[in-house]
């Protein structure tokens, strides 16, 4: 589990560019051994852009639920293990041709990014925080 961010590291966080957010998350989802998604009564919540339809990805809890605004007011942040983010989730997003849109905040999208490409940056991650 994490532990729960302050408003400072929250509004510090918030105004990295989309490249150090992704970097962000892909440390703190290994780190954390989850990744954080939005759900409503329908289930994961999609976004579209111009070429994809995508699945927004959050690092921590208190950035999916600071999205949860608006239309999205009744989302719930829901974890997904490390576990079966790999074994479950990049598959089905691949074989839905979905793609994964990461950490957007209210101010930019994120980086949009194919499920095996984030799949990959975890693994290394994860390969890189195992050797300490």
């Amino acid at each position: 589990m994490s532990n729960p961010l302050d408003s400072s590291q929250i509004t510090a966080i918030q105004a990295y560019d989309a490249e150090k957010r992704y970097k962000y998350l892909v440390k703190e989802v290994v780190s954390n051994r989850q990744i954080w998604i939005l759900t409503d009564e329908h289930g994961c919540v999609m976004l579209n852009t111009d070429d994809e339809d995508c699945v927004p990805v959050w690092p921590n809890k208190e950035f999916a639920e600071s999205w949860a605004t608006g239309e999205w007011e009744y989302c719930k942040a829901e974890a997904i293990s490390l576990n079966k983010w790999h074994s479950r989730w990049t598959h089905g997003l691949e074989d839905d041709e979905l793609a994964v849109v990461i950490f957007p905040n209210q101010d930019e999208d994120g980086l949009v990014v194919y499920p095996d490409e984030l799949d990959y940056e975890l693994k290394q991650q994860a390969r890189k925080h195992n050797q300490r």
